[in-house]
């Protein structure tokens, strides 16, 4: 959560902010703080780089949790949460990774340290996951296999 609220925060973005929205201001920044444009500056040049650079991994990682990009992704992530095997799973730091047997990979953003303790002592932990993880939680796709 803490990562979600650093990035929204430097961006200036909303919970609410809608992808288009949060690609003008994405593209503002990067218009700003582009290394290009601070070549003869090598101060503001390696200060201008590490902006960027956090900026683009902001805008990725809030594109990534999007509500807008969970309802494109939506026949794939229930195809995963529903017909596959958790064939493994990470917790730190309140975010929890799960991985699929389809080859599809999760982290969940806010799980408690309770929740996570439940996951581990469930007789069924998908059910569990399901019920309880897969659709409370903020999460984004770690890793996606490529159906054709």
């Amino acid at each position: 959560m803490k990562r979600i609220v650093e990035f929204r925060k430097l961006l200036g973005v909303e919970r609410t902010t809608s992808l288009n929205e949060m690609k003008k201001v994405y593209r503002n920044f990067m218009k700003e703080f582009h290394p290009d444009k601070f070549h003869d500056n090598p101060e503001a040049l390696k200060e201008a780089e590490e902006k960027s650079k956090r900026i683009i991994e902001g805008y990725h990682f809030l594109v990534s949790i999007s509500p807008e990009t969970a309802e494109n992704n939506k026949e794939s992530y229930l195809e995963s949460i529903n017909n596959s095997v958790i064939v493994d799973f990470q917790y730190k730091g309140q975010v929890l990774k799960i991985d699929f047997s389809d080859g599809n990979s999760y982290e969940y953003f806010g799980v408690s340290q309770d929740v996570y303790k439940k996951l581990c002592q469930s007789d069924s932990q998908a059910r569990f996951a399901r019920r309880k993880i897969c659709t409370v939680f903020t999460y984004r796709a770690v890793t996606q296999t490529v159906t054709a």
